[in-house]
């Protein structure tokens, strides 16, 4: 009988409470997650994340106090003492979000239209070091 592997460690930062609410419901539902935190602005993103040290952040782009890209950037950007995993997901197919999330240092990049697996997966993807960009963000 072999020994599970530790669950992979998430933080939920979106200032959004249903959209929060439904990205914890589905996360915390998996065998192998645990959603130990939540985040409703781009500064308790940071504090969140240097306190609960969480596998990965899975992060919204547009929050108040401080928006996403820069919390990303400070958490995982060059120079980051020990940078974070980043799954950013946000409802803006914008190129040029795409492109600032991943230069502040984002591992992963979603859609929030995308279905319940590809979130998860995304998850798994990311804690597994791995770097993700999602389908829909290409065309």
């Amino acid at each position: 009988m072999s020994i599970p592997p530790p669950a992979i460690r998430v933080l939920v930062c979106e200032d959004q409470a249903l959209v929060r609410a439904g990205f914890v419901t589905i996360l915390d539902a998996q065998p192998d997650m645990e959603v130990v935190g939540e985040a409703v602005d781009g500064l308790a993103a940071i504090h969140r994340t240097e306190e609960l040290k969480p596998d990965v952040v899975v992060m919204d782009i547009r929050m108040p106090l401080l928006d996403g890209i820069e919390a990303t950037r400070r958490l995982a950007g060059p120079g980051s003492p020990n940078p974070a995993k980043i799954l950013v997901v946000t409802t803006f197919n914008v190129d040029e979000y795409v492109y600032e999330a991943l230069r502040a240092g984002a591992s992963g990049f979603i859609l929030k239209d995308a279905p319940p697996p590809e979130l998860v997966n995304a998850v798994r993807t990311v804690a597994r070091g791995e770097s993700l960009l999602a389908p829909s963000v290409t065309r």
